[in-house]
């Protein structure tokens, strides 16, 4: 990953990976009941996809070894790539948390860190989980290439928070301080 490039899905699935890692080694109950959702499954199969495909994604995704729906929390990276135009293969990323510890009302937090670029594929995507769309706050980027760096730290603070002992009273991340080099470090192994 240069100092400059896009993050593509690779990159995020893999940061997401060794999170996923750290969580099972640190808050084993929090990582049974969070899901890092793989960008190309919330891209093609739950916001693009058939309603089959997408539930049938979805119960892969909630549901554990036993078929129990014990997933409370859901991270998913949000792309603007078109279904329709194969010419506009999607130049931003933002942030969709699904808090779903109440079932039948579960709430979507979407976290942009370009304003509002990515509002219309997030609420697609909500729609689509069934969850409540809440706006959020984050830091805005001052660049044109750190959106998916804002999309991983953004995951890590709030899967930070939502380790700790005491619910997180705010999920804004008005504060939130990126760290390409930390990403590069950690993808580098």
């Amino acid at each position: 990953l240069g100092a400059t490039e896009w993050l593509n899905d690779e990159h995020i699935q893999r940061d997401y990976e060794l999170l996923a890692q750290e969580l099972q080694r640190e808050n084993p109950d929090l990582a049974a009941r969070t899901r890092l959702v793989d960008p190309l499954i919330a891209h093609y199969h739950l916001r693009l996809g058939s309603d089959n495909a997408a539930l049938r994604a979805f119960q892969r995704i909630v549901y554990d070894r036993n078929g129990n729906d014990i997933a409370d929390f859901m991270f998913l990276p949000v792309n603007d790539a078109s279904a329709t135009d194969p010419e506009r293969r999607g130049s931003h990323w933002s942030l969709l948390m699904v808090d779903r510890r109440e079932r039948e009302r579960p709430v979507a937090y979407h976290y942009d860190s370009a304003g509002r670029l990515n509002d219309q594929p997030a609420a697609q995507l909500a729609r689509r989980l069934g969850a409540h769309l809440v706006p959020t706050r984050i830091t805005q980027q001052q660049n044109g290439y750190d959106c998916g760096v804002f999309v991983l730290d953004g995951t890590r603070a709030l899967v930070g928070r939502l380790g700790q002992r005491r619910q997180p009273a705010r999920l804004h991340l008005d504060y939130l301080a990126v760290d390409r080099q930390a990403l590069q470090n950690r993808l580098r192994g």
